[in-house]
């Protein structure tokens, strides 16, 4: 071992994508945002609505819904096997319910990378001039 060098180095590594949700309401570019996320790994045309899901969260912060949303779409795909392609999102208060619709995962599906969670980096959801945006970085 040489010792003169540091006990514990860092390198570069480009496991990361930045993903962005856009619509008129908040909801709607949550949404946007997990057809971004799951685009990253299929095609969403490719992908039927033949089974749905629910989602149910309790978060106050915005941004952190964001990333809350996104991680359970990932779980509950990786739980069941899916993955998924439509997407809907309510909000009242602090209360989060949507769903998502996908089917099992087939080999014909497979097109990206797979997504394994949505990250709080750079994370930032606000309103802009033509609506809201939603973004934060995933790891791949």
């Amino acid at each position: 071992m040489n010792t003169t060098e540091a006990p514990d180095a860092y390198f570069e590594h480009g496991a990361d994508i930045g993903i962005v949700g856009r619509g008129a309401t908040m909801e709607e570019a949550f949404e946007d945002a997990a057809r971004a996320t799951f685009a990253v790994m299929t095609d969403l045309d490719a992908v039927k609505a033949v089974e749905s899901v629910s989602v149910e969260l309790e978060e106050a912060d915005q941004e952190l819904a964001l990333v809350r949303w996104l991680n359970l779409l990932l779980g509950l795909a990786r739980e069941r096997g899916m993955v998924f392609s439509r997407f809907h999102l309510e909000r009242d208060g602090e209360s989060w319910r949507g769903s998502a619709s996908g089917e099992p995962w087939r080999p014909a599906l497979e097109r990206g990378v797979e997504v394994k969670g949505a990250t709080l980096t750079m994370l930032e959801v606000k309103k802009t001039a033509n609506g809201w945006e939603a973004r934060c970085i995933v790891d791949v």
